[in-house]
């Protein structure tokens, strides 16, 4: 009986795990994710709202914002085959950002762990331009 047991919690373990994340971004530290947008060929992508946005981001970041109504089709339109350095301001939304990509195909996802509040933090530089 206890087997038993065990083995259903296990499988039912299985089958939560598998409606998981299916996000396959890593997971990047500022440091870390200024060397990857540093490299050639990397999107740095910036899902916040365009105020955000405005206020001050990463250069030469692109924007699109995650919570916007033209997301999906916004991102329809990207190279999937590009890596996307992704980030937001506290993690949340480019987590979202990063399922919604790698449902859409994308290969290659890097994530800002803890947004652009971290990169701040880090003294990494924010521009308005």
């Amino acid at each position: 009986m206890r087997k038993k047991l065990l083995a259903t919690l296990f499988a039912g373990t299985l089958a939560l795990t598998a409606c998981g994340s299916t996000s396959t971004a890593t997971n990047l530290d500022p440091k870390a994710f200024s060397d990857k947008i540093a490299e050639s060929g990397v999107v740095t992508l910036d899902v916040r709202s365009a105020g955000e946005f405005s206020a001050g981001h990463i250069a030469g970041a692109l924007n699109i914002d995650v919570e916007g109504m033209q997301f999906d089709s916004d991102i329809a339109k990207l190279d999937k085959s590009v890596t996307y350095a992704v980030y937001c301001h506290s993690g949340r939304r480019s987590g979202i950002a990063v399922e919604k990509m790698t449902k859409a195909g994308f290969k290659s996802l890097f994530n800002l762990t803890n947004g652009i509040a971290s990169w701040s933090s880090a003294g990494m530089p924010i521009t308005t331009a």
